[in-house]
């Protein structure tokens, strides 16, 4: 095993360098820079502009650029962003821990949503309760998450006039977090965060479940699980056990993808709900074209995928004992 992850160590290296050259470039081929906007200023001479290019790095060649800002990633250091001016790490990490909860409480709304619904309609096939499970699948694999926070924002406001129940419907924290306790702070976050969680995870439970429902049939109606059955094994054994556990091996599979989620947040969902995560932070970064902390955060973003295939490989050999490393 220690001979498999040191292999994928080196392969991961050049992974890593096509992708920064990438990053980095095609953020450059968007028109302007971001000092395009000062020069629209008649406030600003021409050699309060140059000034700042010279001290942004932005009067060097792109390649000069990039070897300079990838000898900074080596060592540890993203670069500088030029909105904020601020090192790219202390501008990001904040955000980074907010869409960090959110996506944590997503999962455990998902998998305790999807997991549940995919072993029913495999094991209560054409039931009614199938048939209805999979027409509200099939209904909400149309839905873009954003659109359906949409709904529910303005089903929360309607609640709110209805009833005057005080349902939060932005943000992370209320006014008053600062003088709340420790377990006062914690539960106000989780009223703000919940609901988001709760929008993302439905949106984003029907296809998981669909396929989770295909692959509890195929295994349900195989050989293996045909003599559990006749040896006496339990009905909670055999579904379980032998079923699902076979069944959600694509899906460990896949959660090397699941590593990078956890701090790339919520999508436009965060902006719905004026979340204060890292989809917006992005949004106005592209939009002031701060190279440097988009092409940081986006470099990480990398290396956190590369660390999670990594990762779901170890977990395959755990789950599957076929497999095996050497």
């Amino acid at each position: 095993m220690l001979l498999f992850l040191l292999r994928r160590l080196l392969n991961s290296v050049p992974t890593l360098i096509l992708a920064s050259m990438l990053i980095f470039f095609i953020i450059q081929l968007a028109p302007g820079d971001f000092l395009t906007p000062a020069r629209l200023n008649p406030n600003i001479t021409a050699q309060q502009l140059e000034n700042l290019r010279r001290n942004f790095g932005l009067d060097q060649p792109p390649f000069l650029q990039y070897f300079t800002w990838i000898k900074n990633v080596v060592v540890g250091n993203l670069g500088l962003s030029f909105q904020y001016q601020q090192p790219v790490l202390a501008v990001a990490w904040p955000r980074i821990v907010n869409s960090f909860y959110l996506v944590m409480l997503y999962l455990v709304f998902f998998y305790a949503i999807a997991i549940p619904l995919g072993v029913y309609g495999a094991v209560r096939q054409y039931t009614l309760g199938d048939k209805i499970s999979s027409t509200v699948m099939y209904f909400l694999l149309g839905f873009p998450s954003f659109f359906l926070a949409l709904i529910v924002l303005f089903g929360i406001v309607q609640l709110r006039f209805a009833t005057g129940w005080s349902v939060p419907t932005g943000g992370m924290t209320s006014d008053s977090y600062d003088s709340l306790s420790t377990a006062g702070r914690f539960w106000d976050i989780l009223k703000h965060i919940a609901i988001p969680a709760l929008v993302v995870a439905v949106g984003d439970v029907a296809g998981f479940t669909r396929i989770l429902r295909g692959q509890m049939l195929e295994y349900l109606r195989a050989d293996f699980v045909r003599t559990a059955r006749s040896k006496g094994a339990s009905e909670f054994l055999v579904i379980y056990k032998h079923t699902l556990r076979n069944a959600i091996i694509p899906f460990v599979a896949g959660l090397g993808g699941q590593l990078p989620a956890l701090i790339s947040g919520a999508g436009f969902v965060e902006v719905v709900f004026a979340y204060p995560g890292i989809t917006p932070m992005l949004l106005d970064s592209i939009a002031s074209q701060d190279l440097y902390l988009i092409a940081g955060f986006n470099i990480l973003v990398v290396a956190l995928l590369i660390i999670g295939n990594a990762f779901s490989d170890i977990l395959l050999s755990v789950v599957d004992p076929r497999i095996r490393y050497s």
